[in-house]
């Protein structure tokens, strides 16, 4: 065969440009020949055939890699990110990627970009990497990667660079975990990306810190994530409304560890606001109250502005009354006295428990707070709150929507007195001067028509000795005189005459006013229902009393009850609940469904699950159930592991229908967790039956789906 008549192929070609190109002496190489004689060797594609003790690529080989090697090493200290790609690209043509050191450098260099197009190919160089040449995989360098695109709003690269650091058992310093975490909790879909992560750090650390020995476990031990992550995947999951995922991360915490401090039990407590749960903020509240220190007293308002509101939500008005006459008290005596924290013996501060998951302490746990301590890195934003409470110059304050909502669940319960009392007792023992809280609440019950309210009230008040002032009274005769309601204008008049007040009625336009001069403080007051503003209070109860629903109540109680029983495992009490829960027509919500589906997945009843998915579709197509992301993640996590793909296949569906984020990563691992070898040496041809060729049909299709089958 003439070799001078065979043509090179353009990659030859280039191949041999490049060679040319980079060697710094062309004409001669080590091996004394002419170098265009090497290349040309090289690249020609019937030199394989040739019988000759030397190869061919030793000719030409120690010299470019070193040539292509110097020259890229040498442009990695500059700034130019092109000349470092090309040097890089034209030695990985060559001879495979460098050592993983330069590797290294390079991904470094481009993570310290700002472009997102240099971000893009380090991203790109990393999956490569990871696939090809697992070994060059470096913690650092990949961590850092993971962080600069996550800084740059790129949450699903900045998460899949991190799994692949994790994958190897490698979990980064505490430093670049804490700020990639600050940076994913950003948006929505770097919220869900950064709890099923930390996730996946809480389940490595217990399974290699239960399974290693002392030395190993020290070790392990640095590797647990602090309680600033906890506190901001937990915070992002609150902002995001990822209600279902928080509470799976909360009950991670006691099992790695994790000491709560005052922010944890701040953001805790709203998400119990959000779920219902207010046992458990019952049994916190003693040790709260405990705290008398001035910076905590401001960060702890959002915990009983989170208490208030449960109580209002199980429609127990009795619990909030005492709770906000608690806060009055309260003030005055953070005022009055300065009394320090409790401490143990050693002079530690006292710790407390808060009791997560089942309340049996042999299947639940406890999480460790240290309610003294307050990490000035992260504060919990105040956005969010019920505005229940208000902290004012150092002093807790019931909000004039908290006292509308006290006033109209007494109201609506027929129970004025115990209204009287909590008016009484706040007047008495809660020394505040500067609101004239019982002419407030009186002023409201009138302007609204509840006159019978307004003066069983001023009764009691007046047994009580509380002194009133004459705005009350006339407006409450004005009402009366306004409404043609003689004979309890006359009781009034007289119940007025008692207490000192002189009162003239007259005649002006065709109305009755009413004229009341207080002997006493020797000075006149005339109003008339028309001068009497209309006061926040009096909106706020305008509000509540459009609004007031018992079945709203009905719902938090049900969903207590069945959250109760599926964390003891008693499925059964649990489903005859949900039966009561509709003979009585309330709802179920998306936690009902989800504290189900948790109830079934702990005792493994996957198929129980499947059928509670087809009443939770139908509600959802009828408008009746919102669709959620956190429990369709959960259903789909169900749905692998019990091996149900047409139902995964389904969940898929409604995500992507619904422009929900599903996270391919999470399930193809799962799926080869516990289905590696599912059907992999099985044909359609081979199915015996129509439901196992389905099965296979659906199985491929998820295989395709997730990327585990190009």
């Amino acid at each position: 065969m003439n070799r001078s008549l065979v043509r090179l192929s353009p990659f030859h070609r280039r191949l041999s440009r490049i060679l040319l190109s980079s060697t710094v002496d062309a004409s001669v190489d080590r091996a004394g020949l002419p170098f265009e004689i090497g290349a040309a060797m090289c690249c020609d594609p019937f030199r394989r055939y040739t019988s000759s003790r030397v190869q061919p690529r030793s000719l030409w080989e120690g010299s470019s890699y070193e040539t292509l090697l110097r020259k890229f090493e040498s442009t990695l200290p500059d700034d130019s990110l092109e000349e470092a790609w090309e040097a890089f690209g034209n030695f990985k043509m060559l001879h495979g990627f460098p050592e993983q050191r330069l590797v290294s450098k390079l991904i470094a260099s481009l993570s310290y970009s700002s472009s997102a197009h240099w971000l893009r190919k380090a991203y790109d160089l990393a999956i490569k990497i990871s696939k090809e040449k697992p070994d060059l995989v470096r913690c650092e360098s990949f961590s850092r990667l993971s962080l600069a695109l996550a800084r740059t709003r790129m949450p699903v690269p900045a998460s899949t660079v991190l799994r692949i650091v994790l994958e190897r058992g490698k979990i980064p310093s505490q430093d670049i975990l804490s700020a990639l975490f600050l940076h994913l909790v950003k948006t929505r879909i770097g919220s869900c990306l950064a709890s099923d992560i930390l996730i996946d750090i809480c389940e490595y650390y217990l399974n290699n810190f239960c399974s290693s020995g002392t030395r190993k476990a020290k070790k392990i031990n640095l590797m647990k994530p602090n309680t600033t992550i906890f506190n901001l995947v937990l915070d992002s999951c609150l902002r995001f409304g990822s209600l279902i995922k928080a509470r799976q991360i909360i009950e991670l915490m006691p099992q790695v560890g994790v000491i709560a401090d005052a922010n944890s039990i701040v953001i805790i407590a709203k998400i119990y606001k959000m779920t219902g749960e207010r046992g458990d903020l019952n049994n916190l509240r003693e040790h709260i109250d405990s705290i008398s220190s001035p910076a905590l007293s401001r960060q702890y308002w959002q915990f009983y502005d989170s208490l208030l509101c449960l109580h209002f939500k199980y429609n127990d008005v009795d619990a909030a009354a005492e709770l906000m006459l608690d806060l009055f008290r309260r003030t005055r005596s953070l005022h009055s006295s300065r009394v320090l924290p409790r401490v143990n013996s050693n002079g530690s501060q006292t710790q407390c428990f808060l009791q997560v998951g089942s309340s049996n302490l042999r299947t639940g746990s406890r999480i460790i707070i240290d309610s003294l301590n307050l990490k000035n890195d992260f504060l919990v934003a105040a956005k969010g709150q019920s505005g229940l409470i208000l902290f004012v110059d150092g002093k807790f304050l019931p909000s004039s929507k908290a006292i509308a909502k006290l006033i109209n669940g007494y109201v609506k319960e027929r129970n004025v007195d115990k209204l009287s009392n909590f008016l009484i007792n706040v007047q008495k023992e809660a020394d505040i001067v500067e609101v004239d809280l019982c002419s407030d609440v009186l002023h409201a019950c009138i302007m609204l028509g509840w006159l019978d309210t307004a003066h069983d009230i001023l009764d009691d008040l007046e047994l009580a000795k509380i002194p009133v002032g004459a705005n009350p009274y006339a407006s409450l005769l004005n009402a009366y005189l306004k409404e043609k309601m003689w004979e309890e204008s006359k009781v009034l008049v007289n119940q007025m005459k008692k207490v000192g007040f002189i009162v003239s009625v007259c005649d002006e336009h065709g109305e009755s006013t009413c004229v009341v001069e207080n002997i006493r403080a020797n000075h006149l007051e005339k109003r008339t229902s028309n001068l009497v503003k209309k006061s926040d209070l009096l909106r706020f109860l305008e509000l509540e009393d459009r609004e007031y629903n018992l079945g709203n109540q009905l719902v938090y109680e049900f969903n207590s009850s069945i959250l109760f029983f599926c964390k003891a495992k008693m499925i059964e009490d649990a489903l005859k609940t949900l039966k009561q829960m509709r003979r009585r027509n309330v709802q179920p919500t998306v936690l009902t469904f989800s504290y189900l589906v948790d109830g079934y997945s702990s005792l493994g009843m996957y198929r129980d699950i499947t059928i509670l998915w087809g009443e939770m579709r139908r509600q959802m197509e009828y408008g009746m159930l919102a669709a959620d992301r956190d429990l369709f993640d959960c259903l789909l996590w169900n749905f692998l592991r019990g091996g149900y793909f047409e139902r995964a296949m389904e969940i898929i569906n409604y995500m992507l229908k619904h422009n929900m984020y599903v996270d391919k990563w999470k399930y193809r691992r799962e799926f080869l967790k516990y289905h590696e070898n599912l059907y992999c040496s099985l044909k359609a041809s081979d199915c015996r039956t129509d439901a196992q060729n389905r099965r296979l049909e659906y199985v491929r299709a998820f295989r395709k789906w997730s990327g585990i089958d190009r």
